[in-house]
């Protein structure tokens, strides 16, 4: 076993839940640190000891050095699991810690130093043999000097943060223009998350793959690849979905990639668990992007089908053990889908959402009937809030099974079955992209989203079958309260209310006649809707007034609905689906037609902030005309820069917010004439 006895972890949320978990399966003991923000998180509640380390903002607590070297000298940590983010990557960090005699649970020294800054690990990489991106790997000065480099590569180009991460820090450019603005907004993303504003330039492949290697290295020489994961569906640079291992490579290509990532970690001297980043184009030639000298938000679907532990792996390696497995050990055994929810509006453009979670219901972890497994690995509990301070991400789920389509239709029911409310969330989304043929399919590049949803996600609309089904869903519910209704006590029975079985099914521009008619075999809540065309659904459920969610045995397909009553409406959530039913007798529909529409306020004379966050920057005043597409404000939140611009010409009639003042969603930023 390990020598360690007490782990302190410098992290929060998720992946200090994620690291508690496996220290308590090992029998060490665990320290978790919190701010102010994190006082009742759930990673405070689950370890063995807590210690207070400052403020809510990360700049005042979770990344101040000497707030953690203070915490593990009070309660006697012997090792420092730094998660990923914060101080995971920071060279300072991992010496501070070596010179206090504390053993870091990650890499050497030299090996964060030379693989955190981009700029030395593409020398370094193409020196080791590793192939690389084309692009500028010395630093940049100025916007003009950007300008210059970006049009000498050729557009497109990105430009990247040195020190970056998580998509922060990182723009596309296509011209002059954006170039010029990239680099700026570039710089203040990478000073403000990282407090290093340095920038590089590099050709941007079109239509690349996102496809990433693990490797794992022991302090005995031993280096090992784990296989590699698909990290292509993006969102702003940010992934979203993960999977391992790829549906694009073949065993080939996989290992050339594994070995030139075990060639760069050897060449530095890497210790512990790491990843090694390629951007794959469509005749699978790979170039390496960075390498992340930590543990990955995405691991989880690594572990799924290999078996391993990594972060058990990790506090092995750190206590000098040797790894009891070589290469010829690690197979790739089904496949698995990570889908990261975040606390993002999709209806608003993905922007973040902060609150309570005034549900929060996981799906059943574990091994399912039909011999699939799901996992959630998560920081947060009904109650709790998500906070303006920190990344939006509210829980990774992840599910497994023998082969691709059916990982992915398992994750379609996982995210079925997951409840939460209170907050804006991206589950809508993710379960209209695993239901999304391309996807389905495997051909997928880092563009998938900007291409399949160019105009944003409005929802996922019903077709005929979807609407039908959704109805008959409607229509069970309805007889259950109207049922409910009856069943009043101290009634004369001959003079109870009888329920009708004919009523008009209206939801989503669908509006069907339909009659309700006792099932075959008459066992439980078991029903058959007929609709106006002859056709008939078979539609049965458990459900009862009041449960929010439900499976429903619909036509023969079982179908995890959430439901929601809404005054004499039924709300209904499926499949990136919501809809709002109504279910009518014939003569009340016909009256409901009748009725006026309530048309929304106007308000395309208004900047709305379109998420909760502060104002870093007014660019116009009073008075001043402003053309389409021209920058207003900024907005910060969750630690990105909104840039907000003009949709059309007009003249600022008044400024109504002003820099460095904290909006909530929808408050009014300024006013046109």
């Amino acid at each position: 076993m390990p020598a360690f006895k007490k782990i302190l972890i410098a992290n929060r949320g998720e992946i200090a839940c994620r690291v508690i978990r496996t220290a308590r399966k090992m029998g060490i003991k665990t320290v978790a640190v919190y701010s102010d923000a994190d006082a009742e998180a759930l990673h405070v509640k689950m370890a063995d000891e807590a210690v207070h380390i400052g403020p809510a903002p990360s700049s005042q607590s979770y990344i101040v050095i000497d707030r953690i070297l203070d915490a593990i000298r009070a309660t006697g940590a012997d090792a420092v699991h730094p998660g990923y983010g914060f101080l995971s990557e920071n060279a300072a960090f991992a010496q501070a810690l070596e010179k206090a005699g504390i053993a870091f649970i990650g890499p050497p020294v030299n090996a964060i130093q030379a693989m955190g800054d981009k700029i030395t690990s593409k020398k370094i990489a193409a020196e080791a043999g590793v192939s690389t991106v084309p692009g500028h790997m010395g630093l940049i000065e100025d916007a003009e000097e950007a300008v210059k480099i970006s049009a000498s590569i050729g557009y497109p180009v990105m430009i990247k943060a040195s020190a970056g991460g998580g998509g922060k820090g990182m723009r596309i450019a296509w011209n002059d223009a954006e170039a010029r603005e990239g680099f700026q907004s570039s710089r203040n993303e990478a000073k403000n998350s990282f407090g290093d504003d340095r920038i590089f330039i590099e050709k941007f492949v079109d239509q690349p793959r996102h496809i990433e290697i693990q490797v794992l290295g022991d302090q005995h020489g031993t280096t090992l690849y784990l296989g590699e994961r698909e990290c292509s569906i993006q969102r702003r640079n940010q992934k979203v979905i993960e999977e391992a291992p790829s549906p694009f490579l073949d065993a080939e290509t996989r290992r050339a990639m594994g070995e030139q990532a075990v060639a760069l970690a050897k060449a530095v001297g890497y210790v512990s668990a790491g990843t090694v980043e390629f951007i794959v184009d469509g005749a699978r030639n790979f170039y390496f992007l960075e390498m992340n000298t930590r543990l990955q938000v995405e691991h989880p679907v690594t572990e799924l089908v290999t078996g391993i532990d990594l972060v058990e792996q990790m506090i092995r390696v750190a206590s000098g053990e040797k790894l009891s497995f070589g290469q010829d050990d690690v197979k790739l055994n089904g496949w698995a889908i990570e889908s990261r929810l975040y606390a993002e509006d999709p209806y608003r453009n993905f922007l973040p959402s902060i609150g309570r979670l005034t549900r929060y219901r996981p799906p059943a972890e574990g091994r399912q009937d039909d011999g699939t497994v799901v996992r959630n690995d998560t920081g947060v509990f009904e109650g709790g809030e998500i906070s303006m301070y920190y990344d939006p991400m509210i829980a990774k789920l992840c599910t497994w099974a023998p082969d691709r389509l059916a990982a992915v239709d398992a994750m379609g029911k996982a995210l079925d079955d997951f409840e939460v409310d209170g907050i804006g969330h991206n589950l809508p989304f993710l379960s209209a992209v695993m239901d999304h043929p391309r996807f389905r399919s495997g051909n997928i590049t880092t563009a998938f989203i900007a291409e399949e949803f160019p105009d944003g996600f409005s929802g996922v609309h019903p077709d005929a079958a979807a609407a039908k089904k959704l109805a008959a869903v409607a229509v069970l519910v309805h007889q259950a309260l109207q049922e409910r209704a009856v069943q009043i006590s101290g009634t004369i029975g001959n003079h109870r209310r009888v329920i009708g079985r004919d009523w008009v099914a209206t939801l989503a521009g669908f509006e069907e006649a339909v009659t309700l008619e006792t099932g075959p075999d008459g066992a439980g809540v078991r029903f058959a809707v007929r609709f106006a065309d002859g056709t008939q659904l078979s539609v049965a459920s458990g459900w009862l007034p009041g449960q929010s969610h439900a499976r429903f045995h619909v036509g023969g397909e079982t179908m995890g609905i959430k439901v929601n009553l809404i005054g004499s409406a039924i709300r209904l959530r499926w499949r990136g689906m919501d809809v709002t039913a109504r279910v009518r007798s014939p003569r009340v529909a016909e009256l409901a037609r009748l009725m006026p529409k309530k048309l929304p306020p106007d308000t395309s004379k208004m900047l709305l902030c379109p998420m909760p966050g502060v104002i870093t920057s007014v660019s116009v005043k009073a008075g001043d005309a402003v053309e389409a597409g021209q920058t207003l404000a900024t907005v910060e939140a969750m630690k990105m820069e909104n840039v907000l611009k003009a949709e059309r010409q007009g003249i600022v009639k008044r400024v109504a917010a002003s820099q460095g003042q904290s909006l909530a969603v929808d408050e009014l930023i300024m006013e046109f004439e």
